[in-house]
């Protein structure tokens, strides 16, 4: 047992705590410490995705209490994958943030930091109820995150965000209750293995905790229809701030891989694909809804929240499959989609400075300062989004068509997949020649981007497209995690071989 495994817990949370003590340091120096903070957190969860690429599960149980009695974290190549992908996002926000983007007042730095300590503890948890836990402490964080910088539509928007969560947690809560009373266990290895032998009369109570989990995940997923709060909220929030919740909705699909892979993943009990006929419909009807409001957004912000959407329904056809090769494309393009969507959300943060009062309503407008640069960033990331060669889009939407394992689900599938990207591709256009090249008059806004906050954009850019130019590493890793997550006994096997930690171990 490393102890490096809690790292990416404590790291984030004596940061926060330091830059909430530290509040009258000046900006400059939080932005510092929280940076190196960021880049030291990337370079642990390096380390951490390095250790999981093995094959191995490992355990850290806190208190060395051994599972399923202690609280225990649990590295596997799926909880170091997510933990990268955090890091890098935050790490990228971060530095826009950093450059001159901030303001005003002195939270943002801490409050992301908080942010990623309930992020990288849910990924990192092998404990239902402290999923809960730090569902809760991301949740605290995003909630004073989205009001940042205040104004009545901050203020809206973070209302009906706080109402709609504080009902998922409720939720959340009677769901733990249930499967606790059924089981007797809150570690979810544990759990499956006990749902697996449950008394046929008790498999109801479960089937009910099962499905009340799903309605949480779904929520914090914004699967439809439980989507309505996302465009709202991420439209209303300040650019490093949406850019950083593209994160938020892929926790709800990890939880749904996670929690359904492990404790729901008996065939005798009948709990195998119980989840079946809901993902389908559910799948399809957010890729529906979410292009729908692509093409219907009236400002560019709102448009990539739709955009957001668009990217949990094709992960959750990923899901709906549910084959070795549906999950390594879908994680793949989860990767992919959250980087893309971040680098779009502060384009559209420069974009609006730039525009005066036409801010980022999607009409002809005043011409954009760095027209030329934002211009060519627009179309990668646009050819991006949408899937087209050679992009990492284009090789995640591929691998989800390939893993199809039936003509009927061909049907569904490939009509889906297509239509959606051809109707996006659309709509961006739309969007591309309304703020490019339909302009009038002269440049209003003063908005000019510095150097540093184009290169953070061409970065979050670089790293999403290096995806599809790496493809011989980074394939056969998520063919691996896609097998390792199709594989509950190994995890079980992980706990069965659990050794505490000696007293005198460094």
């Amino acid at each position: 047992m490393s102890h490096w495994i809690i790292a990416p817990i404590l790291l984030p949370l004596f940061t926060g705590l330091l830059l909430l003590i530290g509040a009258g340091w000046g900006r400059r120096i939080a932005r510092v410490v929280s940076l190196a903070s960021l880049a030291l957190l990337v370079g642990v969860d390096v380390h951490l995705l390095t250790v999981a690429a093995a094959g191995e599960v490992s355990l850290y149980a806190l208190g060395n209490w051994p599972p399923p009695f202690g609280i225990v974290l649990q590295l596997d190549r799926l909880a170091a994958l997510m933990l990268v992908v955090t890091g890098v996002l935050a790490f990228f926000c971060a530095a826009y943030a950093a450059a001159g983007r901030d303001g005003p007042g002195d939270s943002l730095h801490p409050l992301i930091h908080l942010l990623l300590l309930g992020l990288n503890g849910a990924f990192l948890t092998g404990d239902l109820f402290n999923l809960f836990v730090f569902f809760e402490v991301l949740l605290l964080a995003s909630y004073a995150l989205l009001l940042h910088g205040g104004g009545p539509r901050r203020a809206k928007a973070g209302l009906h965000y706080v109402v709609l969560n504080l009902a998922g947690s409720a939720l959340f809560l009677i769901a733990v209750a249930l499967l606790y009373g059924v089981t007797g266990t809150l570690n979810i290895v544990d759990m499956g293995e006990r749902i697996a032998a449950l008394d046929p009369a008790d498999r109801p109570l479960a089937h009910t905790g099962g499905l009340l989990l799903f309605v949480v995940f779904g929520l914090k997923a914004a699967v439809a229809p439980l989507y309505f709060w996302l465009p709202g909220a991420y439209a209303a929030a300040v650019g490093p701030v949406a850019a950083l919740f593209a994160i938020m909705t892929k926790v709800g699909i990890y939880s749904i891989l996670r929690v359904y892979g492990l404790a729901f993943a008996s065939d005798g009990a009948g709990f195998a694909g119980f989840l079946s006929p809901w993902l389908w419909p559910l799948a399809l009807v957010t890729l529906a809804l979410g292009v729908v409001g692509v093409l219907a957004a009236r400002e560019l912000r709102q448009q990539i929240a739709y955009l957001v959407i668009v990217s949990v329904g094709t992960l959750l056809v990923g899901v709906a499959m549910n084959t070795v090769a549906s999950l390594s494309a879908l994680l793949y393009y989860l990767v992919h989609s959250t980087w893309i969507c971040a680098a779009l959300f502060l384009m559209a943060d420069v974009m609006r400075q730039q525009r005066g009062e036409m801010t980022d309503k999607i009409k002809s407008g005043p011409p954009l300062q760095q027209g030329t640069g934002l211009g060519i960033l627009f179309f990668i990331a646009s050819a991006s989004i949408v899937g087209m060669p050679p992009t990492s889009g284009f090789v995640g939407k591929v691998g989800l068509m390939q893993a199809v394992a039936s003509p009927l689900e061909a049907i569904w599938v490939w009509p889906a997949l297509l239509l959606t990207g051809l109707l996006t591709i659309t709509a961006l256009s739309r969007t591309g020649s309304t703020f490019f090249w339909r302009t009038e008059g002269e440049p209003t806004g003063d908005g000019r981007a510095s150097a540093s906050v184009l290169a953070v954009i061409g970065g979050l850019l670089v790293f999403s497209i290096s995806l599809s130019f790496a493809g011989n590493r980074v394939l056969p890793f998520m063919d691996a995690t896609a097998q390792q997550l199709s594989d509950p006994a190994a995890y079980r096997r992980a706990a069965t071989l659990f050794q505490p930690v000696p007293e005198d171990a460094p």
